[in-house]
């Protein structure tokens, strides 16, 4: 893969010190392509000067994202590991504080990396380690969530150095306030879905309040995936304002998340 110029993306330095990319790209996907296939398409999103990317135990897609680190490395298009953020998350199986520690040495056996810059706990919920995170059916799947447990545990992979930072992901305000009541490291980031029609900002108001920085996931409505909405792509107005200012809808999207809906507590994920 050829280099391209490296366009600089701004960098948020969150509350546990570190810097992270403003604008990352998620790596789920339904069907999710093979492995190889998804990490040369990868290589070409660092090529595009992309540096965070957003995996998860339950995507799959942990060894893509490691051997795309590994080629870019390799080929010259970065220097080093240390020149991309990898964000990745606890599975909903494993939200127990016995099975954290394990569950990141297996995501960092899977990336081939010796740390993720930024651990989540993907939902505040556990199920049974027979059920199917992407389908739980019933209550009787679903097991107690220690949320004051596990995040001790978190803390733990953070006091190890295996993750940089460690967070939240899908976190109402009332559970944040909750685990901040006994958090000895507080979380550095919330991830929630967010876009221009759902901007979140009683969220907003309170992570910037306790200086937790909002992550926005699928901030284009996630558009074409089986979740998603065509209504922030399609959107009328949007395109008006692309088409008056020879923009794409991403574009002003972004600009709009960066500079008009954004304090320093948000971050779109290119996703």
């Amino acid at each position: 893969m050829e280099k391209q110029n490296v366009v600089l993306v701004p960098e948020i330095i969150l509350n546990s010190g570190h810097k992270m990319p403003a604008i990352g790209l998620g790596t789920v996907a339904h069907p999710m392509p093979p492995p190889d296939h998804l990490a040369s398409i990868l290589v070409d999103a660092i090529a595009a000067s992309y540096r965070h990317f957003d995996t998860a135990a339950m995507y799959g897609s942990e060894e893509a994202v490691g051997k795309a680190v590994a080629a870019a490395a390799r080929s010259g298009l970065i220097k080093n590991r240390d020149e991309i953020f990898v964000t990745s998350k606890l599975c909903i199986r494993d939200t127990e504080r016995d099975l954290v520690l394990p569950a990141l040495k297996k995501t960092l056996r899977e990336l081939g990396l010796e740390y993720v810059d930024m651990y989540l706990i993907h939902w505040p919920i556990r199920i049974k380690q027979s059920a199917n995170p992407y389908n739980v059916i019933g209550g009787e799947e679903m097991l107690h969530f220690d949320m004051k447990q596990v995040w001790e545990a978190m803390e733990e992979c953070s006091k190890l150095g295996l993750a940089k930072s460690i967070g939240v992901s899908n976190f109402s305000s009332s559970k944040l306030s909750k685990l901040l009541d006994f958090a000895i490291i507080p979380p550095a980031v919330n991830q929630v879905e967010m876009n221009v029609a759902w901007q979140q900002e009683k969220m907003l108001e309170f992570c910037k309040e306790k200086k937790i920085h909002v992550c926005g996931w699928s901030p284009l409505g996630a558009n074409g995936a089986l979740w998603g909405t065509l209504a922030v792509m399609d959107s009328p107005i949007l395109r008006q304002i692309a088409a008056a200012r020879n923009k794409t809808v991403a574009q002003v999207i972004y600009h709009i998340y960066i500079y008009t809906v954004a304090d320093p507590g948000f971050l779109p994920r290119g996703c």
